[in-house]
Order: structure tokens, then C-alpha cells, then sequence
């Protein structure tokens, strides 16, 4: 689905459905987010989408007791993402050692 970001004047607009669409596309995929409240990171697959609201089957956060289950992550506190694309580099595993 491609939004007419040319019909929108809205800044705040544009940018959530930017975001949105990029993570609608992603689903599936493996994801890195990284947000400005606790717990911090999340690494997992993008399963779907709820309204604004990313969910994500998280394999990795900073502490093991919050990992292996499904996190809701609203658009708006997330800082900073990456989302694995067939030929694009790989998000590393993360492993305590």
C-alpha cells in the first residue's frame, strides 16, 4: 500500500505514515528498535501492526527475563529502528558472554 505523501501537510502526518508503511512492509522481518524508555532494545520479528502500535516477537532486549515474548511498541517511542531486507546487512546476534 503506497500512501500520496503529497496530499498530506501535516509534518507529524507524514512522518507516522512514513513510519507505519516502512514497518507494514517489514512484517515478517527481523527488526532492531531501540526506544528512550525502558527496556531500551528489542530485537524480533515485526508481526503485525495495530492501528500506530508495532508488535514484535522479541528474541533479544537488554535483560533475558523480557525476551521470548510479544512486546506493543507505539510509533511514537520508538528513537530508532532497522529492519532486515533481503541483501542488506544482517542485525547481529546478540549474545551475553
Amino acid at each position: 500500500m503506497t500512501v500520496d505523501y503529497s496530499k498530506m501537510t501535516d509534518v507529524n502526518e507524514i512522518h507516522d505514515s512514513a513510519i507505519l508503511e516502512h514497518f507494514r512492509n517489514g512484517i515478517g522481518h527481523k527488526t532492531l528498535v531501540i526506544s528512550p524508555s525502558y527496556p531500551y532494545m528489542f530485537v524480533g520479528i515485526i508481526k503485525e501492526l495495530i492501528g500506530d502500535t508495532v508488535m514484535i516477537d522479541v528474541e533479544t532486549t537488554h535483560f533475558a527475563q523480557l525476551e521470548n515474548r510479544e512486546w506493543y511498541i507505539h510509533i511514537h517511542n520508538i528513537e530508532v529502528f532497522y529492519i532486515e531486507r533481503p541483501g542488506a546487512p544482517k542485525i547481529p546476534k546478540l549474545e551475553d558472554y
